[in-house]
């Protein structure tokens, strides 16, 4: 009986040092400069330092010159998809106003169904491409800008900016470029303006103190 319990506590042992629970273990004064902020407790019979298991670094890996941010040229496809989406939508609604004012004095019937289905899609199709043919007049703008400076900030957007309304109103002859022009520099400056706003708060919160 003795020896069966002896190799039971070998196989016991065993299975303990295979286990990590027989090993040498981690005192309290080891894991107390770990963080496990968000980690359960670890369990005894896991041989794992946990000091490993501490993400410092990023959890993605990026390809070697690749920005953490994307660029212009990533981001000209969803702003013209997005401008298009957007133009689409907001001219649909338009559309069915008009044809609703327009065949208010008709009855319900097929022909006025008809016509406003028609008032729709015209207008739904001439703001989705109007709204697509600036997204990719600035999306293109703004990627020679970017290849040719070298780099990218805000005077990339308020240039692309501005040059995407001169050329859209270029038909208009000088003067329409101009205020497509102006138009295009007032809101990228406001865009700019807006995602520059906490930092010149900060900045101005600084230099007061």
């Amino acid at each position: 009986m003795e020896s069966g319990g002896g190799s039971g506590n070998k196989t016991t042992g065993g299975l303990a040092g295979f286990f990590g629970a027989g090993g040498a273990g981690y005192s309290h004064a080891d894991l107390a400069g770990v963080p496990l902020t968000g980690m359960n407790p670890l369990s005894p019979y896991l041989n794992v330092d946990p000091r490993y298991l501490v993400q410092d670094t990023d959890e993605f890996i990026l390809p070697t010159g690749a920005n953490k941010t994307r660029g212009r040229f990533e981001l000209a496809f969803f702003t013209i998809g997005g401008c298009c989406m957007t133009g689409a939508a907001f001219g649909a609604m338009n559309g069915l106003r008009l044809g609703l004012k327009e065949t208010q004095n008709m009855s319900w019937s097929k022909p006025r169904n008809v016509q406003i289905l028609n008032m729709v899609t015209r207008q739904g199709a001439l703001w989705a491409n109007t709204l697509g043919s600036l997204a990719l007049l600035y999306s293109a703008f703004g990627v020679i800008i970017e290849k040719t400076r070298g780099a990218e900030d805000d005077l990339n957007t308020v240039a692309a900016g501005t040059m995407t309304g001169m050329l859209y109103k270029c038909t208009g002859g000088f003067r329409g470029a101009a205020r497509g022009g102006l138009a295009g520099l007032t809101l990228t400056s406001l865009y700019a303006l807006y995602n520059n706003w906490e930092h010149m708060k900060g900045s101005l919160l600084q230099q007061s103190l």
